[in-house]
């Protein structure tokens, strides 16, 4: 098959990087990017075959742009150090990129595990992703901390999931929500969008609506319920923290930074 190259960005990774790097042995080239490991992140990774470049962290687009340029391959598979490429996909990857048939990208479902099990519905599956792309076609892009692949050209689409462990405990999902909607509320301020009461009052419900009755998450049982309740926290949150800080609460009170 033509090379591959693997990009990878860490920071503390050291109890989950393993696995990640053990899942794609099957690339030519695999590049992880740390900033600031404080753990034996590095040394595991370079221990393991990887090449390991150090820097600064300017933000989850932005980092992983600067992965991309370190690469020495056309085709990239980008996972995070929390996800595992099974080898289903590995094979449908190799595949892919053998016969792309004009196709520079392609996506995958992601599925994703949450107090020890997979999450099959709700809004978190299928979750389908751009993870394998070529180089001279694709660049991150989105908003921080939610990052997607911007494509020039035809997406073609894999079929096996790519693994995905997020959250070591239920401490960590709630540590993010409180970071990540922070880092919205803020973004949003900054880029002069408003945000109403409705958006407070109604879109909390909506969400579990949409993830409960519409993406049938109680299928999952408790673990789905408990899933889609903490989503309707974040989008609250988001939207709650833009809202009130409109209304002249204290920018500092309510979390948020100063600026992006």
């Amino acid at each position: 098959m033509p090379p591959l190259s693997v990009a990878i960005i860490t920071r503390d990774e050291e109890d989950r990087l393993g696995d990640a790097l053990r899942s794609v042995a099957f690339a030519d080239e695999v590049v992880v990017l740390d900033s600031g490991s404080t753990d034996g992140t590095v040394a595991l990774a370079e221990a393991m075959g990887a090449r390991v470049v150090q820097t600064d962290w300017p933000g989850h687009v932005a980092q992983k742009n600067r992965a991309l340029a370190l690469l020495s391959h056309p085709w990239v598979l980008s996972i995070d150090a929390d996800e595992r490429v099974p080898a289903a996909l590995a094979d449908e990857v190799t595949e892919a990129i053998t016969n792309p048939r004009g196709r520079v990208a392609f996506s995958m479902p992601r599925l994703s595990w949450w107090g020890g099990a997979p999450l099959r519905h709700g809004t978190w599956y299928p979750d389908r992703r751009i993870r394998l792309f070529r180089q001279d076609a694709a660049r991150w892009g989105g908003e921080d901390p939610h990052d997607r692949v911007e494509v020039e050209g035809t997406v073609g689409r894999l079929q096996t999931p790519l693994h995905h462990h997020p959250y070591r405990h239920l401490g960590e999902h709630l540590a993010t929500i409180e970071a990540y909607t922070a880092r919205q509320a803020t973004l949003a301020l900054a880029a002069g969008r408003r945000a109403h009461w409705w958006d407070v009052v109604l879109r909390p419900p909506l969400h579990l609506v949409k993830a409960l009755l519409l993406r049938v998450a109680f299928l999952d049982g408790p673990r789905g319920v408990v899933v889609a309740g903490l989503g309707a926290l974040s989008v609250g949150l988001k939207w709650g923290r833009h809202y009130l800080a409109q209304q002249g609460v204290a920018p500092a009170w309510l979390g948020l930074e100063e600026g992006p």
